[in-house]
């Protein structure tokens, strides 16, 4: 089994909300050394307050992960031996800003596959999403499950991970993809990138009616992002994962209405008022991971 003890771990998108949940984690494993980049699109220096008191010596670059030369002068200067690659442009703005959503996607992923083609880092852990298969086929949805994506955001995410299989197979580098379903938890994302428990939550807080798209009838499959930060360390030191493809899912499927009532009835507040507007561009229906 491999460890992250002592070892020098790069994150990208580590000030984000799954990558500051992992730099959380990998703190735990008292790594040599822990550097975040982040470019702040979405990230927020406050959310790695945790990861900074358990490991004061967090190094924090607000930086562009797609930028070659960049990350090249970096991995060097901090001698990165593994790198967790999370940084990504979400697939709201990809709605609006479909080419540069899929450029800079797309090069956060081709950068660090070449940086460990040329041996500077040792191995690769690609993040994904779950958005990359599209709406389910079959239920449970397996790593084997076709990549019919519905938005830029989805078809930008799937075209990474085939590079960073294509490396792999081609070039031999160390490497493991990670396609994690529908994360909740603490520090969300706020505002218009904030997931439905957030957005659900806010609005009952603040008295005003819950806004379901659709039917409400489309499903999800929900993780606690503390556990997608678990999964990920050990899928990390299990060598068998290396080219492989793995989902970090529950295996239980959720309805939007079914949430919304439950969020209600948690909150005492299970007559709050309820309506429903258009479905969004590029939701998919069902998703079930296993």
């Amino acid at each position: 089994m491999k460890t992250l003890k002592n070892k020098r771990i790069l994150v990208t998108g580590g000030a984000g909300f799954i990558g500051s949940h992992l730099v959380d984690r990998l703190a735990q494993e008292k790594p040599a050394s822990l550097v975040v980049v982040d470019s702040f699109f979405l990230g927020r220096e406050e959310n790695l307050i945790e990861a900074r008191k358990n490991f004061p010596n967090l190094k924090l670059f607000r930086m562009d992960a797609s930028n070659l030369a960049a990350m090249l002068q970096l991995v060097v200067s901090e001698k990165i031996e593994v790198v967790f690659d999370l940084a990504v442009v979400p697939l709201p703005t990809s709605l609006d800003f479909p080419t540069w959503t899929i450029e800079t996607n797309i090069g956060i992923a081709s950068t660090f596959c070449e940086l460990a083609r040329r041996g500077y880092i040792g191995t690769l852990v690609h993040c994904s999403s779950s958005e990359a298969y599209g709406s389910a086929i079959h239920i449970p949805m397996n790593e084997e499950h076709p990549l019919i994506p519905f938005t830029p955001y989805a078809a930008s995410k799937a075209a990474c991970d085939h590079i960073v299989l294509s490396y792999r197979e081609t070039y031999g580098i160390d490497t493991v993809i990670i396609r994690p379903f529908n994360n909740f938890g603490p520090r969300q994302n706020p505002g218009s990138y904030a997931g439905i428990i957030p957005i659900v939550v806010k609005r009952i807080m603040n008295n005003e009616p819950i806004e379901i798209f659709d039917d409400g009838e489309q499903t999800r499959d929900f993780v606690f992002v503390r556990d997608t930060a678990n999964a990920m360390v050990k899928i990390y030191e299990n060598e068998n994962t290396r080219g492989k493809v793995i989902n970090i899912a529950s295996g239980k499927e959720t309805s939007v209405n079914h949430l919304v009532d439950q969020l209600k009835n948690v909150m005492n507040v299970p007559n709050h008022p309820v309506f429903y507007s258009a479905p969004r561009p590029g939701d998919v229906r069902r998703h079930c991971g296993d």
